[in-house]
């Protein structure tokens, strides 16, 4: 906790807090931390249960994602408050744990927004990776229904799995288009300069556009 401490930068943290992540340390200079710990589950453990958010972030890299039990990655993600410790904890742990499919249909249907948020994670991972026995009519149908009026995070997570849909679905292309192109969601969403708008449209366009580009090389 003090080498955390002493990695603490107020101009990272003020950039950190815009997005709603309350830490001031470098990613970078975290990742490198986590590297030198290697694997320890016990200490990543304890690190989860100080509750701060640069221990947190490291105790997602230095721990086994296979290690944890089914309640305890639902407990964690019930106790991410924050954006980045969310991100982080769906994308490198739950998504190798062995129960992820198990909490995928649990937390899709959760009426906390951003629990739910998880689980639509989760099914644009499956969108991506293994489809079969996904209804992407569906989830097609409840994204034009339900996208427009989510708060933020469970909307750019239907957001997300919409261009997914789109991107890796030539079936769907045409209304997954048609849903982003009506709801608007993200559409003047500030993009910096070489970065792919998340509006759905653009996106879906971009990534199909790069995917024909490589078939053709």
């Amino acid at each position: 906790m003090a080498e955390l401490a002493a990695l603490e930068d107020p101009k990272a943290r003020a950039v950190n807090e815009k997005h709603g992540d309350d830490h001031g340390v470098n990613l970078s200079k975290l990742r490198a931390l986590a590297k030198r710990l290697k694997v320890q589950q016990d200490l990543a453990r304890q690190l989860w249960a100080t509750g701060d958010t640069a221990a947190r972030l490291l105790a997602l890299l230095i721990c086994r994602p296979k290690a944890f039990d089914r309640d305890e990655l639902d407990a964690m993600l019930r106790q991410a408050r924050t954006p980045k410790v969310h991100d982080w904890l769906v994308n490198y742990v739950v998504k190798k744990n062995p129960h992820a499919e198990e909490l995928r249909l649990a937390w899709f249907a959760d009426p906390d927004p951003v629990v739910a948020s998880a689980g639509w994670a989760l099914t644009t991972e499956r969108v991506a990776k293994s489809p079969a026995g996904l209804d992407l009519a569906g989830l097609l149908d409840t994204i034009e229904a339900e996208m427009k009026g989510a708060p933020d995070r469970l909307q750019w997570a239907m957001n997300h799995c919409l261009a997914q849909i789109g991107i890796d679905h030539a079936e769907y292309r045409a209304r997954a288009l048609d849903i982003g192109e009506r709801l608007e969601v993200l559409k003047d969403y500030p993009t910096p300069p070489n970065c792919t708008s998340p509006f759905a449209p653009i996106w879906i366009n971009e990534m199909v556009r790069r995917q024909h580009a490589a078939a053709g090389q």
